[in-house]
């Protein structure tokens, strides 16, 4: 190569270009632009897709129609959450209190203005938190509860309104 006095990292550089090969295009989604929104990638967290998820949810419709069996649940998933540390639930420990008096108030009879939809995944992420057999065994220290803590925090995700208006309710309810 013929140095022309221009940095000679440069004139290397150019030379490793061919004027024939065409630069790769990066492809672009056509539709209306969203500013700065991102775009999420669905993805699901093994615990959401694991069995006894699976098994809590089609177990939570049946659940939540039975006030004994809802009573059941509240007092088995009241005494365990009262035992297991905050840490890995964060920010979704109080709803994980307000899914506990929820089910309370709905089985007493006192709260029903909740939809099916929301009570099953109240139902199914407080059935998965006092389920044996869960994705990692809370047995297991620093990990036992995160699998417990993703699935309230999906439940929260998908039932705060209802959660919000049921706080709501009872601090204005006497």
């Amino acid at each position: 190569m013929i140095d022309t006095g221009r940095n000679r990292l440069l004139t290397e550089r150019e030379g490793c270009f061919d004027s024939n090969v065409k630069k790769a295009k990066t492809k672009r989604k056509k539709g209306p632009v969203r500013g700065n929104i991102e775009r999420r990638v669905p993805y699901q967290k093994a615990a959401i897709r694991s069995s006894a998820f699976t098994r809590a949810l089609l177990n939570a419709g049946a659940i939540g129609g039975d006030p004994d069996r809802l009573r059941a649940l509240f007092e088995e998933a009241a005494q365990k959450v009262a035992s297991i540390p905050k840490e890995p639930f964060k920010d979704s420990w109080p709803y994980l209190q307000a899914m506990l008096r929820l089910i309370r108030a709905y089985f007493r009879g006192e709260y029903r203005n909740v939809s099916q939809d929301a009570l099953v995944f109240i139902v199914a992420a407080v059935s998965y938190l006092v389920d044996p057999f869960d994705l990692i065994p809370d047995e297991v220290p620093f990990l036992g509860f995160l699998d417990d803590a993703t699935v309230v925090a999906f439940a929260v995700a998908r039932t705060r309104e209802s959660l919000d208006d049921f706080m709501t309710w009872e601090t204005t309810a006497l």
